[in-house]
């Protein structure tokens, strides 16, 4: 039996990344040879507890701040560190299968993350109707799918891997493919990850469940926090190493624009809004109270964030306007596709070309129609009714046979997916569909939004498979054994998300889903969606500033600024928003370029700042799931007297005020000390 040699790979074949010549064959990384270990016990078992761990991070992460973890690469990297640990080291298959599984974290929780906090939201508002989803509502929603996208992506895989081989950059997939290649010089970066994953976890442990700093700093200990309240505005930062982590993955140009958003909220619109309340007698809805009653924060909560919805709102809308061209190529490509799918047996084809059949793919989606059919009949509350099922069986399968191959180039060009943007439209159809058909109400909402997450799934597990099944063309893995992997991850990272989601939606009054505590800025966008579709009652001033928002989106679209960045700056706390920038000001520091620098010695430097806030995402998402966990644990066991955090060991306030800010700030400059220290350390490799 041969193995694959334990040392370093050399890089990928020349021909990897530029189309082939008439007669050309591309050739992988591991070739077409028998004997190198790819699907184990080991590569399944780690696949799949990555999956859970980073599930649940993700899924915390993208509630609270609207971004997720990329869970591809961080998983690669500690694939590869911990090939070490075991008798025999990991081959490079073996880790292709791991980052394969363990990435269905990222796709599924942007799925669900997008659209099933809308149905949370409304549950909680009075006349609402729409009732409350289960854990297993969640979970289906999320498995069916992201089974539907690799069911749609099957047939695709040969079009996107053989035909458009190298006519595409894939971004992401080719950051994969290079960590993976690096073999053992990886090994050190992955201690760096472990490194900085145990500092994000024991700093935000330390505020959030230990209470042993403040989790929040105002500038009050230097007097500017008090003279900017006298002048109705406010300066927060929240003291978060996840959040400053992802600050530096965007880096320093889409943290501005982001933190301009949250500027224009509170440092204009706040304060404008309260100016010309005060004139006003009475309530204005959708507020309360009076707006001259109101604090900054509530003034926010009820007018000014919602124009950061309707700027989410358009700039999803926008996004599918623009893409329109691309989408009209990619159904095109779709069909075309399907009918070049390689129908021969199994053992007939290479190893690196075998995938699953054409009749694999029609069982499936049967499979699936009738799994949906019964979800859509039984599985969600609505009496059982057949008509309602069966058009929303088949609304799924539509867009997302239509939309899957628009997800898939997407990654494959810019390695982002519009998703958002496709889920609306989604709601838009379905909602407009069902209405005809008499559905209407809280019934309607939640039938229409069941829709919609499956949807999203589907959309966004096509493009994350895509660049997974691109990693292993590359490298040479069996695409069978890929995309069969693929639907054990989705049921993995379908239950933790619907575990975090329930977990998540038993925080006390004020503190879960819509709450600055947890905004969910793509799902608020979603619920106004629904709510317009259904006729809620609403005030005239909600869709006024909701259409401010949309015309927002459409003016900084034409003037070259991403206005979902921006929408998401006006819509998240600002206490969100301030500790994005200061990652982006850290990524911008480490990557300044001294005259004695070269190329190789920035790189370096770039690529191990990223390695570290990257650490610093997940170790803080993975903390504050678990601490959300215990929580809604005691709160169960104790009822709802529970205390907001698990441990104890100081009182609630012995860091609370001046002191806490102040050993707060000190904890802070110290993190943002040591991240640019040690990134600006790295030298380049020999």
């Amino acid at each position: 039996m041969s193995h694959e040699p334990t040392g370093a790979i050399e890089g990928l074949p020349e021909n990897a990344r530029r189309p082939l010549e008439p007669g050309e064959v591309y050739i992988p990384v591991v070739p077409d040879e028998a004997g190198v270990y790819e699907v184990t016990a080991r590569a399944v078992t780690l696949g799949l507890i990555f999956c859970a761990l980073f599930a649940m991070g993700a899924a915390f992460l993208a509630v609270r701040v609207g971004q997720g973890i990329e869970a591809a690469i961080p998983i690669a990297i500690l694939a590869i560190g911990l090939s070490p640990m075991f008798a025999r080291k990991s081959t490079i298959l073996e880790n292709v299968i791991i980052q394969s599984i363990g990435a269905n974290s990222s796709h599924v929780v942007s799925g669900a993350v997008f659209t099933i906090p809308a149905l949370y939201m409304l549950s909680t508002e009075v006349g609402s109707g729409v009732a409350q989803p289960t854990m297993l509502q969640v979970v289906m929603v999320s498995f069916l799918g992201g089974c539907l996208g690799v069911l749609f992506l099957i047939p695709l895989r040969y079009h996107f891997m053989v035909e458009m081989h190298g006519k595409f950059p894939w971004p992401e997939g080719t950051a994969t493919t290079e960590i993976l290649l690096t073999g053992e010089r990886v090994g050190g970066q992955a201690k760096i990850l472990a490194l900085a994953a145990g500092i994000g976890a024991a700093y935000d442990g330390l505020v959030t469940s230990f209470h042993l700093m403040a989790e929040e700093i105002s500038f009050r200990a230097v007097g500017l926090g008090g003279l900017l309240e006298r002048h109705f505005m406010t300066l927060r930062v929240l003291n978060n190493a996840a959040i400053v982590g992802i600050g530096y993955i965007v880096g320093i140009r889409y943290a501005a624009i982001i933190c301009a958003g949250s500027f224009l909220s509170y440092f204009v619109l706040v304060p404008l809004v309260h100016a010309i309340g005060t004139n006003v007698p009475g309530v204005l809805g959708p507020g309360t109270i009076p707006i001259a009653e109101m604090d900054p924060d509530t003034v926010f909560k009820y007018y000014v964030r919602i124009i950061g919805v309707g700027g989410i709102a358009g700039a999803g809308i926008l996004g599918i306007l623009s893409s329109m061209p691309s989408m009209v190529r990619s159904i095109g490509a779709n069909i075309v596709g399907m009918s070049h799918q390689d129908e021969r047996a199994v053992t007939e084809v290479p190893r690196v070309d075998r995938s699953l059949s054409g009749a694999f793919t029609l069982v499936g989606l049967v499979i699936f129609a009738i799994a949906a059919f019964l979800f859509f009949s039984y599985g969600i509350g609505i009496g059982g009714s057949m008509l309602y099922a069966a058009v929303c069986t088949a609304l799924v399968m539509l867009i997302a046979f239509l939309f899957a191959p628009v997800a898939a180039r997407a990654i494959a060009i810019v390695g982002t997916n519009p998703v958002s943007g496709m889920t609306m439209l989604t709601l838009i159809v379905t909602g407009f569909v069902l209405l005809k058909l008499g559905l209407s109400g809280g019934n309607g909402m939640f039938v229409t939004m069941m829709v919609g997450g499956v949807v999203c799934t589907a959309l966004a597990a096509s493009g994350a498979l895509a660049s997974d099944l691109k990693v292993g063309h590359w490298i040479g893995a069996t695409p069978a054994k890929q995309l069969g992997l693929k639907f054990l991850g989705t049921l993995v990272a379908a239950v933790f998300c619907g575990l975090m989601m329930w977990v998540l939606a038993q925080a006390d009054p004020g503190q879960g889903f819509g709450s600055a505590n947890l905004p969910a800025p793509q799902a608020s966008a979603m619920k106004e969606i629904l709510v317009g579709i259904f006729g809620a009652e609403t005030s005239p001033l909600q869709w006024y500033l909701f259409a401010l928002g949309v015309l927002l989106a459409l003016i900084l679209r034409m003037t070259g600024v991403p206005p979902l960045a921006f929408a998401l700056g006006m819509y998240l706390p600002m206490e969100l928003n301030t500790p994005v920038l200061i990652g982006g000001i850290l990524s911008w520091l480490v990557a300044r370029r001294r005259e004695s620098d070269d190329d190789e010695t920035v790189k370096a430097r770039t690529d191990r700042g990223v390695l570290i806030a990257s650490g610093l995402m997940a170790g803080g998402a993975i903390i504050g799931a678990f601490d959300a966990i215990a929580a809604a644990i005691v709160k169960q066991v104790a009822g709802t007297t529970a205390p907001k955090n698990v441990i104890h060991i100081l009182s609630d306030h012995a860091f609370e005020g001046i002191p806490g800010e102040v050993l707060a700030t000190i904890s802070m400059l110290a993190l943002c000390v040591f991240v640019v220290w040690f990134s600006r350390s790295a030298k380049a490799q020999a």
